[in-house]
């Protein structure tokens, strides 16, 4: 199964698109197809494919719970959260601020005096919508006001590899939201290529560079899907391209056609735009 990514870090430059019009292509080559939105806080695949999310299977995070008569005070959970979801001190009692943890278990696999238990959680669910015989898509919801969303993409993404490994799908497309952080990273993550989609404004070429420095960060080969080809300063796009030596693979033009498919809910209609 190849892991590929569709991906750009500004909003609204088609990557969702482009992400259901490849699984789409994909299928009708025969090819067993899992796209995952890790949009969490913000999915919109569904919406795209006319499809509704009904019975959904909870996320769960842990979060840390003091336990005071155990506690000494020591500090120790505040010098190692990373995140700095503890605050601490001295000589007080630590304060967990769940609004920055991440779960990772650090604070309470640190604590000497076993002070610090867990409880979970439900942060957000996740999906599952068959699309046709050979496409399916997985959709993770944040649960809202949540504000670190990195663990329920993390979950929603290990879900649909489970789901694609039991399907025995040769692809899994993952959807990432916009932008390079770490929720970002985490769908990410793993992949075996990234197509950063982007469109020739000075926006789209900035936020190209970011994309495609943090794909040699991860050591992830790229490549680009310039949306609306034929509109805007493409040579901007091409200069991007040829700093990082990354191939610009895919041109979508600016197509009518295209903008009334999507309207209709109907983007399987212009898989040849691909």
């Amino acid at each position: 199964m190849q892991k590929i990514v569709s991906t750009g870090v500004k909003g609204g430059v088609g990557k969702s698109t482009f992400a259901i019009l490849l699984a789409f292509k994909l299928s009708k080559q025969g090819k067993k197809v899992v796209l995952c939105d890790c949009d969490v806080e913000c999915p919109n695949d569904h919406l795209i494919l006319a499809k509704t999310l009904k019975e959904g299977k909870p996320i769960y995070q842990d979060y840390p719970v003091l336990d005071k008569e155990k506690c000494k005070k020591c500090g120790l959970c505040s010098e190692t959260c990373k995140e700095n979801a503890v605050f601490w001190v001295k000589e007080k009692y630590p304060f967990f601020i769940y609004d920055l943890c991440t779960g990772c278990g650090a604070c309470w696999l640190v604590c000497p005096n076993k002070a610090i238990s867990t409880k979970k959680e439900v942060v957000g669910n996740s999906y599952i919508n068959k699309i046709n015989d050979n496409f399916f898509l997985v959709t993770g919801v944040s649960k809202a006001g949540v504000s670190e969303t990195g663990p329920i993409v993390r979950e929603t993404k290990d879900r649909a590899i489970k789901f694609a490994q039991e399907k025995k799908a040769d692809y899994l497309i993952v959807d990432t939201a916009p932008g390079t952080h770490c929720s970002v990273i985490q769908a990410i993550l793993n992949s075996e290529k990234i197509y950063a989609v982007t469109e020739p404004t000075p926006l789209g070429s900035h936020d190209l560079g970011l994309i495609l420095e943090l794909a040699k960060l991860l050591n992830i080969s790229a490549e680009i899907v310039l949306n609306k080809a034929d509109v805007g300063n493409k040579k901007e796009i091409e200069n991007i391209a040829k700093k990082f030596n990354t191939e610009i693979s895919i041109e979508i033009p600016y197509s009518e056609e295209l903008v009334n498919a999507y309207c209709q809910k109907k983007l399987e209609r212009v898989v040849n735009l691909i």
